[in-house]
């Protein structure tokens, strides 16, 4: 069964620091549609550690995260 935003990657981001911060920045990280439009740069930062701003995910959330681009990002 594919992931889904509602299910599984929504839950990954904290509203407070992730949430709040990067909808300062512009980007809502509570909204499908804009972490759908923007999955591919959300995950470059993931991966490199750049993102979220106070530590890196483990590498598994990464994958998850990943995982749910590949599968087609089911809302």
């Amino acid at each position: 069964m594919p992931l889904s935003f509602a299910s599984d990657i929504r839950p990954l981001f904290r509203d407070r620091p992730d949430v709040a911060t990067m909808k300062n920045m512009g980007l809502d990280l509570s909204s499908y549609e804009d972490v759908k439009a923007k999955a591919e740069a959300i995950y470059s930062r993931l991966e490199d550690g750049s993102m979220p701003c106070d530590e890196s995910w483990p590498k598994e959330r990464v994958a998850t995260f990943k995982r749910w681009i590949d599968e087609g990002m089911e809302p």
